[in-house]
């Protein structure tokens, strides 16, 4: 108790927090005082060690982490919780939305989903202007940063050409905000280059969208789905229970024999233990606080069971790689070593099979597995020997094409989401167009996410979200109304994420001859 109340008056007193940001810590501390579910003793041991991390979650899930609600649904049916009739217009849409979007739970305590809000919003533009529009997306876009000031809110747009799609990408570039994340979701024959272009060169003033490959992760659900957070792919009208990521590197530390043996035996045996706390915090979640028998997004259908699954992440895949080859007398290294890159390849596999084989509870929108995800890291991977999910080291990136043919392979495996982050210098803007390029290269070589930005600019990824340069500088005196902004402040000062490899476009001609 009297740590508990230590804990408590540090967050009271903390002259960086502001009022709503307090209460998410204390409630946070409130919760952590609850046993934990129901795990082996060996798995709490595993917790403990950070080997396996529960992403502070706490101890009593309460609410899913991540939830997806099905807007359009919502839309057309009302919501009798909130009192909101199906709306008739473009304003009414908006106002519905911005006020449904402040009671969707997740881990951050806001939203981490607002929609594909150009295809949700499209039935509502009737005869107004592309000028009456931007008036009115540009004041609802303000609305999200204030009202939602967290980094980890993301919406969707695409993956057709359409005026509320280029109309936000003007709103990006005007207003430069943190929130909302973005993503354009990019099919081949459905996204017109000049919609691609849009985004690339907003990505140059905010560094976002990311840019999905659509046809891919489609391919891995039943129905609709959204990107959220950072770059997680989950079902529309329904999410994740929990996100419970495995240290490979801590795991190779453990490991004594062959990689034959980490492979059949070590590995196998975390990713065991790994799902046993993914089940366990599901079951909790759905059995013991039922929250999908109280909570009104379920009553009222806009999300369902149905549609939930759970997410098993890992990181330090490049670590786990160089130090299997280390032990066996070679001084490879994962991207830079074609035998370092089939390890790698070779490990993920291994790891998919694994959780693929393993039915958990509650995981219907998956058939039962939990989505396979390369988990982005975290602030307090303080000692920064592990590299986020199946990354390359930062500051160890080859070519931005060497770097693709490395890690485009294995996204395939990733249907809950993976990511990998590429610095462009600053001289990218004199040539865009080689952008269009690289992307559709790399997409055809099975990357299912892209993520760039300028080395040099305001807006700093992080993993998948972002920081300003301007509100880092302003949090070390006096906080920020961003509560990512604290993360973002961490990883820069543990991760060194700022320094990631620049890389240089010259032509159109060099970047089209490459693939």
């Amino acid at each position: 108790m009297e740590e508990i109340k230590a804990r408590v008056l540090q967050v009271l007193t903390d002259g960086t927090l502001d009022y709503r940001q307090k209460k998410h810590h204390l409630a946070y501390i409130a919760e952590s005082s609850q046993d934990y579910p129901t795990i082996s003793e060996e798995a709490k041991d595993a917790l403990d060690q950070k080997i396996i991390c529960d992403l502070f979650e706490g101890s009593a899930p309460y609410r899913p982490r991540y939830v997806l609600p099905d807007y359009a649904y919502a839309l057309k049916n009302g919501v009798e919780y909130l009192e909101l009739d199906p709306p008739t217009n473009f304003d009414e849409a908006i106002n519905f939305l911005s006020i449904l979007y402040l009671q969707v739970p997740s881990i951050t305590g806001y939203s981490v989903y607002l929609g594909n809000i150009d295809t949700l919003l499209l039935d509502y533009v009737g005869d107004l202007s592309e000028d009456e529009i931007y008036r009115k997306m540009k004041l609802f876009w303000r609305f999200i940063d204030r009202s939602l000031p967290d980094a980890f809110v993301h919406i969707n747009i695409g993956p057709v050409d359409n005026v509320i799609a280029r109309t936000v990408l003007r709103i990006e570039r005007e207003l430069k905000q943190v929130v909302p994340n973005l993503t354009l979701k990019y099919d081949s024959e459905l996204t017109s280059d000049e919609l691609l272009l849009e985004a690339s060169k907003t990505v140059f003033e905010v560094a976002k969208p990311h840019v999905a490959n659509h046809k891919m992760t489609a391919s891995d659900f039943k129905g609709d789905y959204g990107v959220v957070s950072c770059y997680n792919s989950l079902p529309i009208g329904g999410g994740s229970h929990t996100l419970i990521r495995l240290n490979l590197k801590k795991i190779t530390d453990l490991h004594k024999g062959d990689i034959k043996s980490f492979l059949s035996d070590t590995l196998k045996k975390y990713c065991e233990m790994t799902l046993d706390v993914i089940e366990a915090r599901s079951k909790y979640l759905v059995e013991t606080v039922k929250y999908y028998d109280t909570d009104f997004l379920a009553k009222e259908g806009i999300i369902s069971l149905a549609n939930f699954s759970a997410m098993f992440g890992f990181y330090g895949l490049a670590e786990c790689v160089n130090q299997l080859i280390e032990k066996s007398g070679r001084e490879h290294t994962y991207g830079k070593n074609e035998e370092a890159n089939e390890l790698a390849h070779l490990i993920l596999e291994t790891m998919k099979k694994y959780v693929d084989a393993r039915e958990l509870p509650y995981c219907e929108a998956n058939d039962g597995r939990a989505f396979f995800h390369s988990q982005s890291g975290i602030d307090i991977d303080i000692d920064i020997e592990e590299t986020a999910g199946a990354r390359i080291p930062i500051g160890s990136e080859p070519d931005i094409y060497s770097h693709i043919n490395t890690v485009a392979p294995h996204h395939h495996l990733f249907n809950g989401g993976i990511s990998d982050i590429f610095h462009f210098d600053e001289t990218v803007k004199r040539n865009p167009t080689a952008i269009l390029d690289i992307i559709k290269g790399a997409f055809s070589k099975g990357m299912r996410m892209f993520t760039f930005n300028l080395s040099d600019g305001e807006f700093i990824r992080i993993t998948g979200y972002l920081v300003r340069r301007s509100d880092l500088k302003e949090f070390r005196e006096e906080g920020s109304r961003y509560g990512s902004t604290l993360f973002a402040a961490n990883s820069m000062d543990n991760a060194n994420v700022d320094n990631r490899v620049s890389k240089r476009v010259i032509s159109n001609e060099q970047v089209s001859s490459k693939y």
